[in-house]
């Protein structure tokens, strides 16, 4: 079992920016290295949709159309951490915002709320 931890949202105003960090940590075995990562969100009364994800090993990422030049996904495998940098945010960009190592059936983080508004 991987617990997720996510951090970093808050109130901004349209504009604005927020880092988004998600920490993965695990019983022995784990390696967050191989595992493919993705960040979702749900804004209220909405499905929750898939954001930005990076591949394992070759570090590909691939973005939502609606976040695409705006946002970037990265991770750091030496500190088993997904990041989320989050540029000229939007009012329609709020939402909670989680992570998820290992697909729809794998982990998820409890989220993190992110508010664009003036």
């Amino acid at each position: 079992q991987v617990q997720l931890v996510e951090s970093g949202g808050g109130l901004v105003q349209p504009g604005g920016s927020l880092r988004l960090s998600c920490v993965a940590s695990a019983v022995s075995g784990f390696v967050f290295s191989t595992y493919n990562l993705s960040w979702y969100r749900q804004a209220p009364g909405k499905e929750r949709e898939l954001v930005a994800s990076i591949t394992r090993f070759t570090g590909q990422t691939n973005y939502a159309d609606s976040v695409k030049g705006r946002f970037t996904i990265s991770r750091q495998n030496a500190k088993n951490t997904l990041y989320l940098q989050m540029n000229s945010l939007l009012p329609e960009d709020t939402a909670v915002y989680y992570c998820n190592i290992g697909g729809s059936m794998g982990s998820w983080g409890q989220g993190t709320q992110v508010t664009v508004s003036s």
